[in-house]
């Protein structure tokens, strides 16, 4: 067993050092893409399954092979660029078993699912795409964007970026758990639990689809799972905050009380101020959030934590706001949020559409970063950049923002291991910071946040020249700050 061991312990040493420079040798930009490779030929385990190993003859470990060929195959999907295998990395479409739990339109909801057998950890993630709130503006986003309302289109497959991603290169910590991707159908924040009625023209079942998913993964697996990460962006975001809570509960009702549930929520800690001006609630964009809110919570049936529920009883709108639904929330979750969130400002009527803001709508917007800040200034776990974007976990680009130093997978990281030294009475990681928040005072004034690139031209525009964009006088606020303006320019230009 001693020889076995050290068979073992070589040949992944070798694996993993092989991974590391395939890596480098493909990474080569900032948006690594998957590269496929013609098949070779194919050698199949004794047993006649059909799964594609490497040809290797291990005669003396064979009573450990099934768990020694998990971890090896395991580690080679992560060298599938340098190797002669071709290995499957997508997501695989499949429908609910309970077909009375559906989309909008009726049509069944689902979701994907990529396995990884060796693993313990699963992620899921909820999808966003804003919602309607009447049966006007629903049926206009079923004809526009129907994809969010039905499944009548989904494709067979789909290949997870981000911190979906099976490269390890991409998604350094999370690429090898398994992993499962529910498309929004609901339109209802994911909040809903009412069926379709001739009165509102649709399903909005938002709440129980999270639920049915868990259950039918229970069959695949999900009941032997250490940790659940439930994660979501934007809508999606906002939808884990109201049901991690619940799929813990849930797991817990049925006896898997040894699934630790965490939650991510991307780009869904959204405020209820005041718009920059009010226009008449025609539409999601046009209408303040609180009305939309209000609004919806009664056409979708939507169902809130109950313990924000109890605190806010008679007004349960206000649980679908971060910072009021977030002291509720019994589960650890990590936020990530952009101190400059464009969905934000889209429905607080600041439309940066290439013109030059004015200075009003440049006070507001550097306002909408203090506030954020102190929303969030009580939050142990999140990372909230200075940059001007929305959702970030399934963009490829993820890993390069930083905030203090520290990128959003270290981060992450950084709160598994304090979660889990936590749990066995060990003192939190030195060095490995989980509460992570710009301080700068203006979008992008962190020199790591994505690209810009100028609405009509195409091209990407650097600090200054998008400061500049947005009506930002240098002179002006070298004074305020009091500083000569060439010293100003080259702090900006250095990401200071």
């Amino acid at each position: 067993m001693t020889a076995i061991r050290m068979f073992s312990s070589m040949l992944l040493l070798v694996l993993m050092q092989s991974g590391a420079l395939c890596a480098r040798r493909f990474r080569g930009g900032r948006n690594p893409q998957p590269r496929r490779v013609p098949p070779p030929p194919t050698y199949r385990a004794d047993r006649g399954d059909t799964t594609e190993s490497f040809p290797l003859d291990f005669t003396a470990v064979e009573e450990n092979m099934d768990n020694f060929m998990t971890q090896v195959k395991n580690l080679a999907q992560s060298l599938y660029p340098c190797s002669a295998q071709k290995l499957d990395y997508d997501m695989k479409l499949n429908f609910l078993e309970n077909t009375s739990v559906t989309c909008n339109d009726g049509s069944p909801a689902g979701y994907y699912l990529k396995e990884s057998r060796g693993s313990r950890r699963w992620l899921i993630f909820l999808e966003g795409g804003w919602y309607c709130f009447n049966k006007e503006n629903c049926e206009s986003r079923y004809e526009t964007m129907r994809r969010l309302m039905s499944s009548s289109k989904w494709p067979q497959t789909k290949t997870g970026t981000g911190i979906l991603s099976p490269l390890p290169e991409e998604n350094p910590h999370w690429w090898n758990a398994n992993m499962v991707f529910i498309p929004y159908c609901s339109s209802d924040v994911w909040s809903g639990a009412t069926a379709k009625t001739e009165q509102s023209g649709y399903a909005f079942m938002g709440s129980l689809i999270i639920q049915e998913v868990v259950k039918d993964l229970l069959n695949k697996g999900l009941d032997n799972a250490k940790v659940l990460l439930l994660a979501g962006s934007s809508a999606g975001g906002t939808g884990v905050l109201l049901n991690v809570d619940r799929v813990a509960e849930l797991l817990e009702g049925l006896g898997h009380t040894g699934i630790q549930v965490r939650g991510l929520s991307d780009s869904g800690w959204f405020l209820d101020n005041k718009q920059y001006h009010c226009t008449d609630c025609v539409d999601t964009v046009s209408c303040a959030p609180t009305e939309t809110i209000k609004r919806g919570i009664k056409y979708w049936g939507g169902v809130v934590p109950e313990r924000c529920r109890q605190t806010h009883e008679g007004e349960e709108w206000n649980c679908f706001f971060g910072y009021r639904v977030f002291p509720s929330i019994k589960s650890p979750v990590f936020v990530v949020q952009w101190l400059f969130d464009e969905a934000q400002l889209t429905v607080d009527n600041i439309q940066l559409t290439g013109q030059p803001v004015q200075e009003g709508q440049w006070r507001y917007i550097q306002n909408l970063g203090i506030e954020l800040r102190n929303t969030l200034k009580d939050v142990p776990a999140m990372f909230a950049p200075a940059c001007l974007s929305h959702e970030v976990i399934t963009r490829s680009y993820w890993i390069d923002v930083q905030v203090k130093g520290t990128s959003l997978p270290r981060a992450l990281h950084c709160w598994d291991r304090s979660l889990h030294d936590n749990r066995n009475n060990k003192a939190p990681p030195k060095g490995c910071p989980v509460h992570l928040i710009d301080s700068c005072p203006w979008p992008h004034c962190n020199p790591t946040c994505p690209t810009i690139r100028d609405q009509f031209t195409g091209q990407e525009m650097n600090v200054i020249q998008f400061l500049m964009h947005m009506g930002f006088d240098v002179q002006k606020m070298a004074q305020q700050q009091g500083m000569d303006p060439s010293k100003l320019l080259g702090m900006l230009s250095s990401g200071s």
